[in-house]
Formats: structure tokens, C-alpha cells, sequence
């Protein structure tokens, strides 16, 4: 392998292997020079893999300058020649092409950016097309329970359908980038397999080393499909894949699963060469005998032999095999338990042969091995809000913690309130509150936020996962929402907010925040109320199993104007060539739109063509109180004689999907609130689509984001209340061009590590492998024994009443009454 020492940052080698396709690889060479990637860091390597017809020659001769073209000296097949292609690496990154394939322009830039963003991505696997671009090559990776990996979908039209990033196992060897030290690291392809699956054995180990393997849809290439094999013999090729599938699934696999999947796999391996090798194995008949065996002969074909010659081939290899798996076994991150689920459908027969089919079926049944893959969990997820075209913070974000899980299991997203969303890859409900039973009897796993617990308080008592959602700190927001509030009715609806909270602090399994900040917020509450305790600190001393970090996100693809809602008359008042501040979204107690009122006001004085643009006014849960600073805003814009000339309020809500409109066709986004405990630990979720967007950004200090902005230059953060500084920090943000370039490029550079893909990154990985807290059974004990006592309530007359309040007065009379039963019961007046 390449001398680490010696890589270049930046750069990419990239390796081309030519097997006597010489006039393929230099259109495939010419291709790689036009790519959008700097020319100067590219590294592009050309190996003849001992060609014998004129092929080195003539690439040496005729391949685009800057190529450097090389000869293996002897054909060890795809893996050695791409191995030794590897070992001449200079660059940072590590690229694999077939060469007779060839790359979309931005195939590279796209690749690259997924690794250089995320450090726990140690192989990009691109987007694969037929050459036309019309059929499916490459959009997904699985492998069935025997070792064979495949590609669903390939030699279907492509639909567009795959352009959403995602985990997977494995990336095809024609279209793949990684991490040159990393692939040094786990030693490259395994040179046992000589071609075939070595791509699948890669990326396989990679994930079971701790390492993911993404999906890049907008890196994409062109490929012919195998135009090397086509001389190569179809039984060579089986004989390959039969015994490389044997492989891989011996070293890869634990002990448990390779207890369970090696003697079936070795027997099925036998049947599917005789099926689809035609032999008949009726010709054994066993009532007769010539009395010599040896002459008696039977017509078998070479495929037909396929499976015993692997499992020869396999049986030579085992004790070097051996070697390799005690070695990768030692150095194990993930289980297969965590894995299987990117296996898609493990138990898939994938072929139509019925002798075949009958085999594979008797296998599965008598080994037990669906049992082994049941790696798919059924996850409910459910939201107090609305799921409608028109969402807040939490069904949006319950919205993508479905589509994230969905991809690796059966998700149900249910809405408590409404619901009018369609989706095909899970189901979408609106369940009202006391019809959730059936939901939590088919889920494994419960992933909600909110007052879920307190409404069904039963499902503290069931044995089901539960996932808390702390992105939300509500009880320090009630502090200043109930701001004014008669003093004893802002006293209990505080208290009832934090018990609501510490009820689910007391019972969940795996809880969610929003930053690092928030996490030591709650491992502090969360030791209140006696969860840091032996049992949890001794599986994970670092308590990232029971609290992860898990922010807000932003869609991982780009946001593209479709229509201009704001300018250019779209809204009467401003024009397309004014500079338009945006609010983008409700306007609430915890926030100070006042000051950036007053501020904006003063700076447009000087600039007569500045807009302030507040995108919502009315939160579209109608559970969720009127705000008394919705009012306050508007009744100073109007004194300042502001509104509809400088100042405009959208009316209502802007659907989701249109939001992106709103964003991009603004120039600044804005976020000023007032310094309390709520702003210490908030998490402002509009300010992730301003940099979704692109935008600039102006919030006030003091919060989470107010650092990231500072820090980042992603804009300014300015004092709070500070009606002057934000006045120039808005006129920087809008009219300072070298200032506005340096923040979108900075924009740029930080936004993906808030997409939802690496936000929800931690939630996928428990979900992989879920399971009760450590002290779960200790819990359950203390809440039977509680029962017994009558120190805590939650019977069908209980939920009957929270029905009834909610009814009445929605959320806000619920933790009123629940509050007054807090204060009886305590004694209090």
C-alpha cells in the first residue's frame, strides 16, 4: 500500500484498470480530465492488468496528458490491480472507475464533499446509470443470508426515485471513492477474490469497523455494464461469486450468525449449481447398479459444478480465511445486529428457479434463519402536531425522523391532532389520543415529544422502547410564556410542565436533545430524578447511550427557487430590487422582534429599499396558545408607521414544501430574542433553513446559535436589545458585498452538518440495535411498587379528564388542571 506520509490533502487519485479495453479506457481517461474537480488535484492512474494485446503500449501512448499509466506485470484480477493502482496513490482520497465507465463532471466534487464533511463516512458510493443514462446500475446495496450481495433495482428504468443520501453496506467497485489511508488501513480488496464481490467484502468491513458507507445520488456516473466480461464465460463468473459469497460471509459474520448461516449456506450453494446448471439429479437412481462404479458416468455442465468447485476453493483458503476473521473480529465497532438492517431483504431467494426456490425455503425454515435477521424494528413515531402541508417544528421533525428510520424499518407516523400528509414508504395517521393502543401494541420502539406520557400514561408501564424528544426544553419556555399570568396559575403550570417532563425523564429508554449545551442540561435533570445511576454508568460511562446529541435538521438536498412569493410585486410594497430581512417563522414571547423593529426603522433611513419580511403569524396547531407578542409586534409597527411600507406579517402559515420560495428569495435571515434560561438552552430550528438557503445571518448572543454564527463568521451576533448594534450588523449583512461573500461562503461550508441525514445519525444507530435502559427493570419496579402505595394516578378516569381538558382548553388547561392535582396532593394552596 501508498506511504501515508506522502498523501496530499485534497487530492484524489483515481484508479482505472484495463483489461484488453483499451479503446473503452481512453474514452473513459478523456472523461475524468473534463471533471469539474481542480485539474491540479487530480492524480489519475492507469493499470494495465497484464493485457498482453498492445493495450500498455497504446495507453501509454495515447492517454491525456497528466495520466499516469502503469503496468501491473501479472493479472491477479480486479482486486490486485486495482490494489497495486492503490499503492501508487498520492492523493487524500481514493477513487475506483471501470473503464468503460464514465463520470457526470461533478461526480468527484459531490464525493468529496460528503467525506470532507463528515468524518464518520469512510466511503462514498456514487450513483450508477446505465450509459444512457436511463436504467438503474447502482442505487442501493443488499445482500441475501447466503453472502451474495446485489443491486436492487439494476436493469430497471430509473424513476427518480434514489435522490435522497443514505447508509449503506456496500459500493459497487465501478463507481466508488474513499479514504486512500483508510483503505490502506483494512488493507484494500481481498486479492483471494480476484474479481466480484470484493467491493461488497469492503464495504462490509468498513461498516463492521465503525465506518459508513453513503450514498451520494448527485455523484453519479455512466457505466456500459461488464463489457470486460463478456468473454469471460458465464460459469467463470458464477463459479466467482459462489465462492467469493462463502467468503465473506465466513470472515464478516459473528460467531452466533455464522453458526446459524455457514452449513446452509455451503448446502445451498450445491443446489443452486445443479439447478440452474440443469443437472438431473434424478439420473441417481439408486435401485440399480452395474456393480462398477467407474463406469458409470453422468452429463453435468460446468455450471452445474459451480457450487462444489467454490466450496473446494473455499475449503483451501480456510486457514488463511481464519486468520483474517479472527483479526477483523477483534477490531469489531458495529454487531450484526446493527448492520443487518442495511442488508435490506436478507432472506430474498433472488432466483426464479423452482428446485431452487424449494431448497432455499427448506434451508430457512429448518435453520431458523429469518430469526437471525430480524433486524428490522417496527418503529412508531408520533407528534402532537399537525402533519399537513402546512407544519411546525415538531411534526417537522417527526416528519424526517420517519423518512430517516423508514429506510430500515416498518415506521408508523401518527398525529395526534391531524393529519393529511400522503407518503408510500410508511404510514401516515391521525390517531386522536385515546386510539393510540393498537399503535403502541404492533411498535417495538416509541419515538415521541410532547405530553404523550401524561395523556396515555399507560405506556410508561408497557415493555415497549421509549425514545424521548428533549429538543425542546418546554418547561423553561412556560417560564416566560406565562409571563403575567396570575402568580399561583404561572406557579402550577410550570410545575406541571416540569413533572410532565421528569415523568418522562423517569421512563425512557434513549432521549434526544438538540446541542451539547442542551445534553448537560438534561444529564442534569436526568440525575435529579436518579437515572445516573451504577446500572447506566457501567454500560457507558460517557452516558451517550442514554443522551444523544440529535439538532433540528435541514434537508440534505439543495434548496431551489421554484417562484418569488416575496418580490417583484409577489407582495404589494416590495419590489425586486429592495433587500429583504427575513423572520422565518412564528413570533413568539421568548423573542424580541421589538428591538429589531426599532432597528430596522433606524436603518431604513439610510436605506429606503430595506424590507422586513415575518413569514408566520399563526401556528397551525391550534392547541398552541395565542402568543401575546404576535400583537405587540404589530401594534409597534404600526406606531412606527412601519407596517405594509417597511415591515410586512404574513397572514397564517407557509406550506413546508413552499418554504424554501420564501428563503431564497430573501437576503438576510434574522433571529433576536431576550437574554433568559429559555435562551441558554434554546435551539432556534428557522435559523438551520436560513442555512439551508444560503443566507446570512444576524441573532442575538447568548444562545447556541448565537456562538455557532460568531465562531463561523456566518454572519453577526449582536448584544441583546441593542437596537444600534443590529442596526449595523443588518446593514453589514446587506450591503457589505466582501462581508456578504465571506458569510454565504462560511454558510456554505457548515450547513451540512446539520443535514437531517447527519442530525438524526445517532437515532438510526440506536434503532439498529435498540434496547431497554440498563436500569429498566429497577424502574418498573418502582413504579409497580408506587401503584400499590396510590402514590401516583393515571387510571381510565384520568385520561378521561385529560380528554376532557384538552377539549376544553387544549394543552394549556390540561397542565393547569394537572397542576391543581400536583398542589392537593402535596398539600399546597
Amino acid at each position: 500500500m501508498t506511504d501515508q506520509s506522502a498523501l496530499t490533502n485534497g487530492v484524489v487519485s483515481i484508479v482505472v484498470l484495463n483489461f484488453r479495453g483499451a479503446e473503452d479506457t481512453l474514452t473513459c481517461l478523456r472523461e475524468l480530465t473534463e471533471l469539474d474537480y481542480p485539474s491540479e488535484l487530480l492524480d489519475i492512474i492507469c493499470v494495465d492488468n497484464d493485457s498482453g494485446d498492445g493495450s500498455f503500449e497504446r495507453l501509454s501512448q495515447e492517454a491525456p496528458s497528466g495520466v499516469r499509466v502503469f503496468a501491473s506485470g501479472s493479472n491477479g484480477g480486479f482486486t490486485a490491480g486495482c490494489n497495486f493502482g492503490a499503492s501508487l496513490a498520492r492523493g487524500e482520497f481514493l477513487a475506483f472507475i471501470n473503464n468503460d465507465a464514465r463520470p457526470d463532471r461533478a461526480w468527484l466534487v459531490e464525493a468529496v464533499r460528503a467525506l470532507a464533511d463528515d468524518s464518520t463516512v469512510g466511503c462514498v458510493a456514487s450513483k450508477v446509470l446505465d450509459w444512457d443514462g436511463v436504467d438503474v446500475d447502482f442505487t442501493d446495496a443488499a445482500l441475501a443470508w447466503y453472502g451474495m450481495g446485489y443491486k436492487p433495482g439494476a436493469g430497471s428504468p430509473y424513476t427518480g426515485d434514489a435522490e435522497q443520501p443514505k447508509d449503506v453496506l456496500f459500493a459497487t467497485g465501478s463507481a466508488m471513492v474513499t479514504r486512500t489511508a483508510l483503505f490502506a488501513e483494512v488493507g484494500g480488496f481481498d486479492e483471494r477474490y480476484f474479481m466480484f464481490y470484493e467491493d461488497v467484502d469492503y464495504g462490509w468491513r468498513l461498516n463492521i469497523l465503525g465506518h459508513r458507507v453513503r450514498y451520494v445520488p448527485t455523484s453519479v456516473v455512466f457505466h456500459k455494464h461488464h463489457a470486460s466480461m463478456k468473454a469471460f464465460g458465464a460459469y467463470r463468473e458464477w463459479y466467482l461469486l459462489e465462492r467469493n459469497a462463502l467468503m465473506s460471509l465466513y470472515k464478516n459474520v459473528q460467531d452466533e450468525t455464522l453458526l446459524k448461516l455457514l452449513a446452509p449456506a455451503l448446502m445451498l450453494s450445491v443446489r443452486r449449481g445443479l439447478a440452474l446448471g440443469g443437472v438431473d439429479t434424478g439420473s441417481l437412481d439408486l435401485r440399480r447398479s452395474t456393480g462398477d462404479d467407474s463406469a458409470e458416468t453422468i452429463e453435468v455442465s460446468r455450471r452445474g459444478l459451480t457450487g462444489a468447485f467454490a466450496i473446494d476453493y473455499f475449503l483451501d483458503q480456510l486457514p488463511s480465511l481464519e486468520k483474517s476473521r479472527a483479526e477483523l473480529q477483534a477490531k469489531r465497532v458495529r454487531t450484526d445486529r446493527e448492520i443487518m438492517p442495511l442488508m435490506r431483504k436478507a432472506i430474498e431467494p433472488a432466483i426464479p428457479n423452482e428446485r431452487y426456490l424449494a431448497g432455499h425455503q427448506a434451508l430457512v425454515d429448518a435453520f431458523g434463519i429469518t430469526e437471525v435477521f430480524s433486524g428490522r424494528s417496527r418503529v412508531l413515531v408520533v407528534t402532537g402536531d399537525p402533519l399537513s402541508v402546512k407544519m411546525a417544528g415538531p411534526g417537522i421533525r417527526a416528519l424526517h425522523i420517519a423518512e430517516a428510520l423508514a429506510d430500515e424499518h416498518d415506521v408508523r407516523l401518527v398525529s395526534t391532532t391531524s393529519c393529511s400528509l400522503d407518503e408510500t414508504r410508511f404510514e401516515v395517521l391521525e390517531r386522536p389520543i385515546a386510539k393510540l393502543k393498537a399503535d403502541v401494541e404492533w411498535a417495538e420502539i416509541v419515538v415521541f415529544q410532547g405530553f404523550l406520557l401524561n395523556q396515555i400514561p399507560w405506556l410508561a408501564d408497557t415493555e415497549k422502547i421509549l425514545v424521548v424528544d428533549l429538543y425542546d426544553p418546554m418547561h423553561l419556555e412556560q417560564l416566560e410564556q406565562t409571563r403575567g399570568d396570575e402568580p399561583h396559575k404561572r406557579t402550577a403550570d410550570v410545575a406541571s410542565t416540569t413533572k410532565v417532563l421528569n415523568d418522562q425523564l423517569r421512563r425512557g429508554d434513549f432521549f434526544l436533545c438538540a446541542s451539547d449545551k442542551q445534553r448537560h442540561f438534561w444529564l442534569g435533570q436526568l440525575a435529579a430524578v436518579g437515572r445516573l445511576n451504577p446500572r447506566t454508568y457501567d454500560r457507558d460511562s460517557t452516558l451517550t447511550s442514554l443522551v444523544a446529541v440529535v439538532p433540528f435538521g435541514l434537508p440534505d438536498e439543495r434548496a431551489v427557487q421554484e417562484r418569488s412569493p416575496i418580490k417583484g410585486g409577489s407582495v404589494p410594497g416590495i419590489s425586486a430590487e429592495d433587500k429583504v430581512i427575513l423572520w422565518a417563522g412564528g413570533i413568539y414571547n421568548w423573542f424580541d422582534p421589538l428591538t429589531l423593529l426599532r432597528a430596522v426603522d433606524k436603518l431604513s433611513a439610510r436605506h429606503p429599499d430595506v424590507r422586513l419580511f415575518f413569514l408566520g403569524t399563526q401556528h397551525p396547531n391550534a392547541l398552541v396558545p395565542k402568543m401575546r407578542m404576535v400583537e405587540r409586534t404589530r401594534a409597534l409597527a404600526d406606531s412606527l408607521g412601519l407596517t405594509g411600507k417597511v415591515v410586512f406579517f404574513n397572514e397564517g402559515w407557509v406550506d413546508y414544501s413552499d418554504r424554501k420560495n420564501y428563503l431564497l428569495d430573501a437576503d438576510l435571515g434574522v433571529s433576536t430574542h431576550f437574554e433568559h434560561i429559555e435562551t441558554t438552552f434554546s435551539f432556534r430550528t428557522r435559523i438551520l433553513d436560513y442555512l439551508w438557503a444560503g443566507l446570512p445571518v444576524v441573532v442575538t448572543d447568548g444562545d447556541n446559535f448565537g456562538d455557532l454564527v460568531r465562531v463561523e463568521k456566518l454572519g453577526v451576533a449582536v448584544p441583546e436589545q441593542d437596537v444600534d448594534a443590529l442596526a449595523e450588523a443588518l446593514e453589514r449583512c446587506l450591503y457589505d458585498e466582501a462581508f456578504i461573500a465571506e458569510s454565504r461562503a462560511a454558510v456554505a461550508r457548515v450547513a451540512p452538518q446539520f443535514q437531517w441525514s447527519a442530525a438524526l445519525a445517532p437515532l438510526i444507530e440506536f434503532c439498529r440495535a435498540p434496547e431497554r435502559a440498563p436500569d429498566a427493570e429497577i424502574l418498573s419496579s418502582a413504579r409497580r411498587k408506587a401503584r400499590k402505595s396510590g402514590a401516583t394516578v393515571g387510571g381510565r378516569g384520568d385520561l378521561a379528564l385529560a380528554r376532557k381538558y384538552l377539549s376544553e382548553g387544549g394543552v394549556e388547561e390540561l397542565t393547569r388542571r394537572a397542576a391543581g392535582r400536583i398542589r392537593r396532593k402535596l398539600g399546597l394552596r
